[in-house]
Parts: structure tokens; C-alpha cells; sequence
């Protein structure tokens, strides 16, 4: 096997095992695939415990405006919601997931979404969630929701997207 073929096989293995969740990201599949038929046990979308009630009623993600990291008041709402949330489940740890649209380069895209990020923990820490629970990382534009080159789709990826891990470290 030539070095190039080499090369190439480890790209495309490696470029598959960053795809392991489609669906963690609102997309087709994945954990959105099976919240309808979730029942009531733990876990379940309805067990004002679980991860996923977390993310379907006290909602995962907040959105911004273009170049910004500034938190909009509908942003603060559901961002005061996620502390209550955290508040009521010490046990629930969060990595804090900055996002950008597709314009701009790619370094700047990074640099905003952990802006977006931080934004993010430091209201939620403000709220009186303990720092050490929250870790905050950019993709920038790197994994949108939605990829189609108009104002609708740019805007559902300004995003910063809490993830709810078990245990007590992030």
C-alpha cells in the first residue's frame, strides 16, 4: 500500500468516527429519533430529572445575532430556566457548545463561538451554578444545524448549545 493510500484510509476512518451522533446536534436521527416513544420512566422526556426534559421543556440552546455575543432577553429566559435546572440536579454536570454560521473564516468563527460560549457560563454562574460543573468549546462553523447559504439557516446556527453529562466532572 502507497503512503498516499495510507494517508487516505486513515482520513476517511478517522472522518467516520467523528460522526458517531448525527442526532446530538438536532438533526434527523439520533436522540431525536426516539423522544416520541420515550415513556414516563427515567430518563424519559416527561422526568423533570432526565437530560432529555432538559433539553425538549427547559430547552438546550440559545441563539445571537449576527458577529455578537451578547445574550438577548429571550436568551437570559431560557438560560435562567437551565440554572433552576442545574440547581435542582447537583449531580448533572454541562460542556457549554459555541457555535457560529458558515460566513467568516474559520479562526474567527472559533473565536466568536467561545465568546458565545462564555457568555453562557458566566450568566449560568452568575445564577449561582459552580463553575467547576461547566466547560465551555467552540466549533465555530464547523457543525451547523442547518447548512443552506440564506439568513435562516445562519441564524439557527448562532447558537451556544448546553450538553447535560452525568457525574461530577467535565
Amino acid at each position: 500500500m502507497t503512503h498516499m493510500k495510507k494517508i487516505l484510509l486513515l482520513t476517511m476512518v478517522l472522518g467516520l468516527g467523528a460522526c458517531t451522533d448525527p442526532g446530538r446536534f438536532g438533526a434527523g436521527g439520533g436522540a431525536d429519533a426516539g423522544a416520541g416513544m420515550a415513556g414516563a420512566g427515567a430518563g424519559a422526556a416527561s422526568d423533570p430529572r432526565s437530560p432529555e426534559y432538559f433539553r425538549q421543556t427547559v430547552g438546550d440552546r440559545v441563539h445571537f445575532a449576527v458577529d455578537q455575543s451578547t445574550l438577548t432577553e429571550e436568551a437570559r429566559t431560557t438560560l435562567a430556566g437551565q440554572a433552576r435546572w442545574l440547581m435542582d440536579n447537583p449531580e448533572y454536570t454541562a460542556i457549554i457548545e459555541g457555535h457560529a454560521d458558515e460566513q467568516g473564516t474559520r479562526e474567527y468563527n472559533l473565536a466568536l463561538g467561545a465568546r458565545r460560549a462564555a457568555a453562557v457560563k458566566e450568566f449560568l454562574v452568575a445564577q449561582g451554578i459552580a463553575a467547576n460543573r461547566l466547560r465551555t468549546i467552540s466549533y465555530g462553523k464547523e457543525r451547523p444545524i442547518e447548512i443552506c447559504s440564506n439568513e435562516s439557516c445562519y441564524a439557527k446556527n448562532r447558537r451556544a448549545v448546553t450538553v447535560i453529562t452525568a457525574g461530577g466532572g467535565v
